[in-house]
């Protein structure tokens, strides 16, 4: 019999959500520079959809910060792309580096994302402070398992598509543009985001029937 992976349940983080995650930041870790390093990564998680990976691996040179654009390097199946950003993520990303060349002007190495090694962020690291800033903050209390980092990414996804269907007309043509901005390796990657969240499947039911009863002699 063929197999078919089935993916698990998706947490899907609120605005409130990620505000109280941030928020959980600054109270709770003391460090200047250790704190602006988290608060930043993490928005620039919900804002952008990168994965984890490609974030820590940023380098400095990477930012294009005339044009608001993040080169993603040989991420996941090898591949490199442009990740453009809302003016808003750039000046957050502006920010943090000027802080960061304040409090440790002599890192010890490109990584644009530091520690208070001044060596680049590692995932072992990243991933318990998450899990912490959650805790703290209280999300997903309810939630069939505990909200997880990449979960972000999801929400990225989902939120995108959840605006498209209330206000685009042709979805199918923005799907490829979502698929390459995510990375995805083919646009199916990205519409098995339709089942992650039941609005969101409703809203592209609903819009399948009406094309199907505007097609209707």
């Amino acid at each position: 019999m063929p197999y078919n992976r089935r993916r698990g349940q998706v947490f899907l983080y609120s605005d409130a959500d990620i505000t109280a995650i941030m928020a959980a930041v600054k109270e709770t870790i003391p460090q200047p520079l250790r704190a602006a390093t988290y608060h930043t990564l993490i928005g620039l998680l919900a804002a952008s959809g990168l994965r984890i990976g490609e974030a820590i691996k940023l380098d400095r040179d990477d930012i294009d910060w005339v044009e608001g654009v993040l080169h993603i390097r040989e991420s996941k199946f090898g591949k490199s792309r442009l990740v453009p950003l809302q003016d808003s993520a750039t000046n957050a990303l502006r920010e943090y580096d000027r802080l960061r060349e304040d409090l440790m002007p002599r890192p010890k190495g490109p990584a644009f994302f530091i520690s208070l090694t001044a060596k680049r962020l590692i995932y072992a690291c990243v991933h318990p402070v998450f899990r912490a800033l959650v805790d703290t903050a209280g999300i997903g209390l309810d939630a069939p398992h505990r909200p997880r980092l990449h979960e972000l990414r999801h929400t990225f996804a989902v939120r995108t598509l959840l605006h498209w269907y209330r206000t685009e007309d042709n979805i199918q043509a923005r799907i490829p543009s979502l698929s390459t901005y995510m990375g995805h390796c083919e646009p199916a990657c990205t519409y098995w985001y339709l089942s992650a969240a039941p609005e969101l499947l409703a809203l592209a039911a609903a819009r399948r029937d009406s094309v199907r009863k505007a097609a209707r002699p």
